[in-house]
């Protein structure tokens, strides 16, 4: 499918999981793809993968939760490529946190990343999108949906995320912007590597965010996020989509 051709994507967490992922798919369908991630090396390697399938892509730098350096980064899209049509919105960290032991710069980095970041990418990004009558996607999570153990932080900035997505699906939808979510659940995608846990983790509990089907690859999420983003996805907007292989059916 050619479903992006001539059409500019702007892909957060690019470097690697589902943001890696979805550029690699975005780009295979003919988008010109602006790889973003705080690791340059990373996004040079996506780069270097999407360059050699014949597409079309470039890397950027930049830490989302920081307002200069986001409108800097939309920028250089726009600057480099004309437009933007696609913002798919794959940054993230996570972090479990006993929530009484929880400290405060802790819980602010979460949000300052997960949330604030999604939503100064949106704002800077939908002049552009009101221009090409394009597309939002962003990371909410099945944490947004059901309760994560020890993960107050994390579910607080993906339940923000998913309220914040469906008010911007209705405020910018008669202007001709669709903004929609996607909720990973039991996705291989690395966020976990190096993960801590507090001493107060009931291990029992994580069994209620395991797959029935078992673990899948970031891969399983391109495939939705391209039809979200794609003219096959136009009456969809300010919707929840999970990818979870059943975990909250």
């Amino acid at each position: 499918m050619n479903r992006f051709d001539e059409k500019v994507a702007l892909v957060t967490g690019a470097g690697s999981g589902i943001g890696r992922a979805s550029a690699i798919r975005l780009a295979a369908e003919g988008a010109a793809v602006f790889c973003v991630d705080l690791n340059l090396e990373a996004i040079r390697a996506t780069v270097d993968e999407i360059e050699s399938q014949g597409g079309k892509a470039a890397s950027y730098k930049c830490d989302i939760a920081r307002e200069a350096a986001v409108n800097a980064c939309i920028s250089a899209c726009v600057e480099q490529y004309g437009s933007l049509y696609a913002l798919v919105n794959m940054a993230g960290i996570l972090r479990f946190d006993d929530t009484e032991q929880l400290e405060l710069s802790a819980w602010q980095k979460v949000i300052d990343v997960n949330l604030t970041g999604t939503m100064l990418l949106c704002r800077a990004a939908l002049p552009h999108l009101i221009k090409t009558g394009g597309s939002i996607i962003n990371a909410a999570s099945t944490a947004a949906l059901s309760g994560l153990p020890c993960g107050v932080a994390y579910s607080a900035s993906k339940g923000g995320v998913l309220a914040m997505t469906r008010s911007i699906a209705v405020e910018y939808a008669k202007r001709g912007v669709r903004a929609n979510c996607v909720c990973p659940g039991d996705i291989k995608t690395g966020m976990t590597d190096g993960v801590g846990f507090p001493d107060s983790m009931d291990f029992d509990l994580i069994s209620r965010i395991m797959s029935i089907s078992g673990a899948k690859g970031p891969e399983t999420l391109a495939g939705v996020i391209a039809m979200l983003a794609s003219e096959d996805g136009i009456h969809i907007t300010g919707e929840d989509i999970r990818v979870d292989g059943g975990t909250l059916s």
